[in-house]
C-alpha cells in the first residue's frame, strides 16, 4: 500500500494523470481491496481501475463489486476485463451498468491468452442496447478491424460477432427473406452503422427469395420453373459441401435458362511466371490482357500465390481496387499431379462481393484464375450498377 500511494503522489508531483490498477483486482481480498483503493484516491489518483486480470468474473458478480468500488471512491472507476471464460463483453457492461464510466477494449478482442474485451462489440452493444454514446466512429470499426488483422496476421473467426465475416451474411431462406423485407427481422443492428454491408449467399439452406435477388443482380430474367431447377442444383452443389460461388450460379442459372453467362472478359490471364525456392524471394510476373491491352507487372510476396495475386491487383486497381476476403482450397485429388480448386472471395471499394473458382494442376495457376474470375465478375456488377 505505502508502494502505490507513493507512487501515485510522485506521478501527481510531476502533472501526470493517474489511472491507478490493482492487478488480480478480482481475485484480491475485498477488505484490503477497498482500503487500497481509498488511500491511492487520498494520494490524488484521477481514475480507479478493476482489472478481471484473468477473466474469473461473472456478470453478477463483477456488478456487485464495482457497486462496492462506486461507493468506496468518488474518482471515475474504469474496468478491464479479460475472456478467458467468453465473458469480457458481458463482465464490461455489467461494470458500466454499476457505475463504471470506462472500459478498456482492444480491436478484434486481441490480448493475453484469450484476449480482452472487444471494442467493436462493448461499442455497439453500448449503443444498440444500453443507449449509450462514446466517442467512437462507428462507421469505420469494420475497416479498422481488417486493418488491425491484417497488420497482426491474426484473424479474425468467421462468426465473430460485429466484425466477423458471417456476422451479416444470410443463407436460410427463411431468414433471407425477411433480411430482403426488412433487414431488421434478422439483423439487430444496421450493418451500414459499423461500415458493412447484408451479404446474402446461395447454399443448401438457400430459399426461393434469396437465390432469386442473387440471380436477377447476376443479370439473368428466370421464369418460375427454371427458378425452382436453379435452386435444386444449388441445394444440390451445397449438399456436397461444396461452397456456392459467383462462377457457380452464373454456370448453373446460364445452362438452365439457356442464356450465354451474363459475363464480360475484360481482364484476362496471358502469361505467368513464378520464381520460388529456399533462400529465394517469391516473385511472380504476370502479362494480362485488359480490354485489349497487355500489361505485365512483376511483385514479391511471401509466397508464389501472394505474390502473384499482387501482380495482378497492381495492374487492375486503376480498374477496381480489390481486396481479397477469402482464399481456400476446397478439392484436391491424390497424387504428385493433384488437380487443385481454388475458391476466393473478393471485395470491391464500394463493398460489392463475389466469389470465384478455379481449378489446376498448378496451384499458383488455379489461384490466378480464380483471383481473375473475380476481378471480372466485380467489374461486370459495377457496370451494371449493381450494389
Amino acid at each position: 500500500m505505502r508502494s502505490a500511494v507513493e507512487a501515485v503522489e510522485y506521478l501527481k508531483e510531476h502533472g501526470v494523470t493517474v489511472e491507478f490498477s490493482a492487478e488480480d483486482a478480482t481475485r484480491t481480498d475485498p477488505a484490503f481491496f477497498k482500503q487500497v483503493y481509498k488511500a491511492v484516491e487520498e494520494a490524488g489518483a484521477d481514475r480507479i481501475n478493476i482489472p478481471d486480470t484473468v477473466g474469473v468474473m461473472t456478470p453478477r458478480r463483477m456488478g456487485k463489486l464495482v457497486g462496492e468500488i462506486a461507493e468506496t471512491v468518488k474518482v471515475p472507476i474504469s474496468v478491464h476485463c479479460h475472456n478467458d471464460f467468453g465473458m469480457a463483453t458481458a463482465n464490461s457492461l455489467a461494470g458500466v451498468e454499476a457505475g463504471a464510466s470506462q472500459v478498456h477494449v482492444t480491436v478484434n478482442g486481441l490480448g493475453e491468452r484469450a484476449g480482452n474485451a472487444p471494442l467493436e462489440e462493448v461499442v455497439m452493444a453500448l449503443y444498440s442496447l444500453y443507449q449509450f454514446k462514446t466517442n467512437i466512429k462507428t462507421e469505420l470499426i469494420y475497416e479498422t478491424s481488417r486493418l488491425v488483422s491484417e497488420l497482426t496476421g491474426v484473424p479474425v473467426q468467421p462468426n465473430k460477432a460485429i466484425v466477423g465475416e458471417n456476422a451479416f451474411t444470410h443463407e436460410s431462406g427463411i431468414h433471407v427473406h425477411g433480411v430482403i423485407q426488412m433487414p431488421l427481422t434478422y439483423e439487430p443492428v444496421s450493418p451500414e452503422l459499423v461500415g458493412r454491408k447484408t451479404v446474402i449467399v446461395a447454399g443448401k439452406h438457400a430459399g426461393l427469395h434469396g437465390v432469386r435477388k442473387k440471380i436477377l443482380e447476376l443479370g439473368f430474367a428466370p421464369t418460375e420453373e427454371q427458378m425452382v431447377e436453379i435452386i435444386r442444383q444449388v441445394k444440390e452443389l451445397g449438399d456436397k459441401g461444396k461452397y456456392v460461388t459467383t462462377t457457380d450460379l452464373i454456370s448453373i442459372a446460364s445452362r438452365i435458362c439457356g442464356q450465354v453467362p451474363p459475363e464480360e472478359k475484360t481482364v484476362e490471364l496471358k502469361e505467368l511466371a513464378v520464381v520460388t525456392g529456399s533462400g529465394v524471394i517469391p516473385t511472380a510476373s504476370v502479362k494480362l490482357i485488359v480490354n485489349g491491352k497487355e500489361y505485365v507487372s512483376s511483385e514479391t510476396g511471401v509466397g508464389p500465390v501472394d505474390a502473384a495475386i499482387k501482380a495482378i491487383r497492381k495492374i487492375t486497381d486503376s480498374l477496381v481496387n480489390v481486396r481479397l476476403k477469402e482464399y481456400r482450397l476446397e478439392a484436391l485429388t491424390g497424387g504428385s499431379d493433384a488437380m487443385a480448386e481454388v475458391v476466393v472471395k473478393v471485395e470491391d471499394a464500394k463493398g460489392r462481393m463475389v466469389s470465384a473458382r478455379a481449378a489446376n494442376a498448378d496451384i499458383v495457376r488455379a489461384s490466378v484464375e480464380a483471383m481473375i474470375n473475380g476481378i471480372n465478375r466485380l467489374l461486370y456488377l459495377a457496370k451494371k450498377g449493381t450494389l
